[in-house]
């Protein structure tokens, strides 16, 4: 039971930074980056709560693919810092990451 509960939450958390990352993306391509940056950053406490839950679940896989895209939000973040347009396609490159781990919780 406890287990069911914990990679509910992990799938929870997983969801929530991936949409944070795509309304990144939105607010991207609609030239705010200050608002973008704000959704990256939420995005990278739900990938790091996502982090500790699947090291604790011995999840080794999931786990660098989670940490590749918390390297890809902090790319993307810095990026927008600079107002970089590119910021955009490497917060989808991260968004993808993520969309990869869900679904291979979603086959266990």
């Amino acid at each position: 039971m406890v287990r069911a509960v914990q990679t509910s939450e992990l799938r929870s958390e997983l969801l929530g930074a991936r949409a944070a990352v795509l309304d990144a993306r939105v607010a991207i391509y609609s030239v705010n980056f200050g608002e973008a940056s704000r959704h990256l950053e939420g995005a990278r406490g739900l990938l790091g709560r996502a982090d500790e839950r699947l090291k604790r679940l011995g999840r080794d896989d999931e786990l660098k693919h989670v940490q590749t895209a918390m390297a890809g939000i902090d790319d993307a973040q810095r990026m927008a810092g600079k107002l970089d347009q590119s910021a955009n396609s490497r917060a989808g490159e991260t968004a993808k990451m993520i969309a990869d781990v869900l679904d291979a919780e979603a086959r266990r």
